[in-house]
């Protein structure tokens, strides 16, 4: 081989991994695009969000919008309630997602399969078609108009037992046969062993969870029926929607949204190296 055709060979790799680095650099832009908007649009003049062509830096930033969302919408109050309503789901979703997928995952028990097969089957429902019957049953148990009807029916999801019991299936027999042995009782070994074992997966569950039910619109007002001190945050901000008259108050409906973007952004920021760790692991595996 000559050296001309050596110095080609030793350039395309270089040449693929800047078109690659191109291509990223490109689609990450786009994505964070919206994002970006938003929170520049909150800290623009009326003036400004209403100019053509559009004004794309805010030449004098303010922070009027977020001080005028307060004497719209109860901000803090519907924080809370969203954070509640996230939190304390998720926190149900990974208990019971952990611990179904380990029984899935970990003991044959007689009709396992067809079990899991219905409640694969189950994910791809849309929602839509069981919010009468989810409905009916939170008003039988008392729950309605209350963030506790909210939370019940979503403390368990199929999605979250199908990821765990995926990732539970590739820890060690032989790990958990030896602890067996040295007296651990199953929950010991599932909470000191297991769980430590697919702590990525678990991370990128809540990730999941938080981010959806943080978001979540069409249940909590179906739920809530009117009760306006129960609203979550993506609710209010409907409430910031019908507020805005001819995009004269378009920096105030952008501060809200980014207002309710950040707790969800924050966990990301947290959890994101679980989250690629769960990614490169399950790639691995298949």
């Amino acid at each position: 081989m000559s050296a001309a055709t050596r110095s080609l060979a030793r350039k395309r790799p270089s040449g693929s991994k800047a078109l690659l680095a191109t291509a990223m650099l490109l689609v990450a832009v786009v994505s964070a695009f919206p994002l970006a908007w938003m929170v520049l649009s909150s800290l623009k003049t009326p003036a400004e969000t209403m100019q053509v062509p559009p004004v794309w830096i805010p030449r004098m930033p303010t922070l009027e919008a977020y001080e005028k969302v307060a004497g719209v919408i109860n901000v803090g109050r519907s924080m809370w309630n969203s954070l509640v309503i996230a939190s304390v789901t998720t926190a149900g979703i990974l208990v019971t997602s952990i611990m179904a997928g380990y029984a899935f995952a970990k003991y044959p028990f007689r009709g396992r399969s067809l079990l899991f097969s219905v409640l694969i089957a189950t994910m791809f429902l849309p929602p839509i078609v069981t919010l009468i019957p989810l409905y009916r049953m939170v008003g039988s148990l008392g729950l309605s108009a209350s963030l506790a009807g909210i939370i019940v029916p979503n403390l368990a999801n199929a999605f979250g037992i199908f990821l765990m019991r995926q990732f539970i299936a590739g820890v060690p027999d032989d790990l958990i046969d030896a602890a067996r042995m040295d007296g651990a009782s199953e929950l010991l070994i599932l909470y000191k062993i297991v769980a430590p074992s697919v702590a990525p997966a678990i991370a990128a569950l809540a990730l999941f969870a938080f981010v959806y039910h943080w978001n979540s619109y069409l249940w909590p007002l179906t739920v809530l029926q009117g009760n306006a001190d129960a609203y979550p945050i993506v609710i209010s901000l409907s409430r910031l929607l019908s507020y805005n008259r001819g995009a004269v108050n378009t920096g105030l409906v952008m501060a809200g949204a980014t207002l309710a973007v950040l707790p969800p952004l924050v966990l990301f920021v947290f959890l994101q190296r679980f989250f690629v760790d769960s990614i490169v692991g399950s790639a691995i595996k298949g």
